[in-house]
Order: C-alpha cells, then sequence, then structure tokens
C-alpha cells in the first residue's frame, strides 16, 4: 500500500466510525450539554483534565468556553487543570503525579460544579483520581473515554455522562472525542443563547 492509499484508509475508517458511533453517542453528548447549561446557569464551572492529547482537548475546550466557539456571546466559566506547569510540577515532585488534577479538584471544585474527564483508556490514574475526588465533593462527571471505559467508567453513577467512543484505536478515539467537545459547545451555545 502506498501512503497516497493508507491516508485514505484513515480518513474512511475515521469517517466511518463517526458515522456508526453518532447515534449512539449524540443522545449522551445532548445530556452533557444541557448538564454543562445548567451548572453554568447555576453559577457552576467546568474544570477538565486529561493526559497528553486528551490534555490538549481539556484545554481546547476551556478556550471554546472561556473565549468563544462559533459566535460572540458571554464568557462561560472553566479552566484546564493541565496549564498551570508550577502547580503542575509542584504536585508531581512534592506528592505523585497520580494526584495532580486531584489536588486541583479540592482546591477549585464545589458541589455543583462539573468534571470533563478525558481518557482515551478511561485507566490514566490521575484523571481516576480526579473522577473520585470530584464525586466526593459532589460534583458530576462527563467522561470521555474509549476502550470500554476502563476505571473511569466503573465509577461514573446515573447522574453522570459517560461518552465512551466504541473502539480501541487512540487515534481514532481522540478524533470523535475532539468532535464531541465541538458538538457540546454548539449545544450550549444553542441551550443558554438560542438559535442564531
Amino acid at each position: 500500500m502506498d501512503l497516497t492509499d493508507r491516508i485514505n484508509a484513515q480518513f474512511l475508517e475515521s469517517a466511518q466510525l463517526k458515522e456508526a458511533a453518532a447515534s449512539k453517542l449524540a443522545p449522551l453528548i445532548a445530556r452533557a450539554a444541557h448538564m454543562l447549561t445548567e451548572s453554568l446557569l447555576a453559577d457552576g464551572k467546568v474544570l477538565a483534565c486529561g493526559n497528553g492529547g486528551s490534555a490538549a482537548d481539556a484545554q481546547h475546550f476551556a478556550a471554546e468556553l472561556v473565549g468563544r466557539f462559533e459566535r460572540e456571546r458571554p464568557e462561560l466559566r472553566a479552566i484546564a487543570l493541565t496549564t498551570d506547569s508550577s502547580v503542575l510540577t509542584a504536585i508531581a515532585n512534592d506528592y505523585s503525579f497520580d494526584e495532580v488534577f486531584a489536588k486541583q479538584v479540592r482546591a477549585w471544585g464545589t458541589h455543583g460544579d462539573i468534571l470533563l474527564a478525558i481518557s482515551t483508556s478511561g485507566n490514566a490514574r490521575n484523571v481516576v483520581n480526579a473522577v473520585r475526588e470530584a464525586k466526593d465533593r459532589g460534583m458530576r462527571i462527563i467522561a470521555l473515554t474509549g476502550k470500554g471505559g476502563g476505571i473511569v467508567g466503573s465509577l461514573l453513577q446515573e447522574e453522570d455522562v459517560h461518552v465512551c467512543v466504541p473502539h480501541d484505536r487512540t487515534a481514532r478515539i481522540q478524533e470523535v472525542h475532539l468532535l464531541t467537545l465541538h458538538a457540546m459547545c454548539d449545544a450550549m451555545d444553542i441551550c443558554l443563547f438560542g438559535e442564531i
């Protein structure tokens, strides 16, 4: 297979996964958007975390809320727990990398806030610990996972939302996670500010 054929195959696999997952994930994404909207209207905030590409997704989502998505609107309260290098390195050095998000959840999270926990496997220990801490603080969880959901999936309760991409390949899962985040931003804008 030459590189052009290989690249075409990746585009096709990504498109097929998105099409196959749409009917299963769309109701969950809509539910997540309603949950986020309710929290923000009640003066809550969104804390987002993940590692690697999922850290980038957490930051991307926070930026879309604080800045804007596709239209001008008031700022929405969101914090990416992945961005403060001094906090991350101090916690990792003095405690453990497994605690870098949980300690921030203890510092910033309150009852009624939302934790957006992103992990393609659902098994990242620092994300798992953040979910546990958020549950202890009365926060609800929106988890974006894949590969069956892992430990994160097992910790979620009825009031939480689990968007688990039905795939095992990390790159494909991340592609659906990004689309999920954009769909949530669009749905939140509609819920909060109406149709354009």
